[in-house]
């Protein structure tokens, strides 16, 4: 019997990369990554990073028993697929290639941006300081990603 193993580092081979945290502003980054992908005929890749604390509850989950990692990798990847099922009929034109990944925002997209063509990020996600223009992940992002980034800001 083999053990299940979470994934902890991001598969992109090229294309377009777009950090998905859940916020209704990772919504916009993932939408505005998808038209660009398909003008430019690239797959996308949505990245979710993930931990114990932001997943959703698996349905594994009850009184007195803490399921494996891989249960709560497969609530988040249910919870993309319900999020973004409807994606590839708004843009058809798209394959979307759904990544959760265990740990760090940060570190999954810039080791994600060593093979893509370009990183999309949303301006502030749930996290941040009320003073920062950009969120803690996109200013990592922007400073360090090996290829270029794109950072969508809300609608004023």
């Amino acid at each position: 019997m083999t053990m299940q193993e979470v994934v902890d580092h991001p598969s992109v081979p090229g294309g377009i990369v777009v950090g998905d945290d859940g916020s209704d502003l990772s919504q916009a980054a993932v939408r505005w990554a998808a038209h660009d992908a398909s003008l430019r005929g690239m797959p996308l890749h949505v990245i979710r990073s993930w931990s114990m604390l932001t997943a959703p509850r698996p349905t594994t989950a009850h009184a007195g028993f803490v399921p494996p990692l891989v249960d709560f990798e497969a609530a988040v990847r249910e919870d993309m697929e319900r999020r973004w099922e409807k994606l590839t009929v708004e843009v058809p034109e798209i394959e979307v290639r759904l990544q959760p990944v265990h740990g760090s925002a940060a570190r999954a997209l810039l080791e994600a941006s060593r093979h893509a063509q370009l990183v999309v990020v949303g301006s502030r996600g749930r996290g941040g300081f009320a003073g920062l223009l950009l969120g803690s992940i996109a200013d990592q992002v922007v400073r360090y990603s090996r290829c270029p980034v794109t950072v969508v800001h809300p609608k004023s």
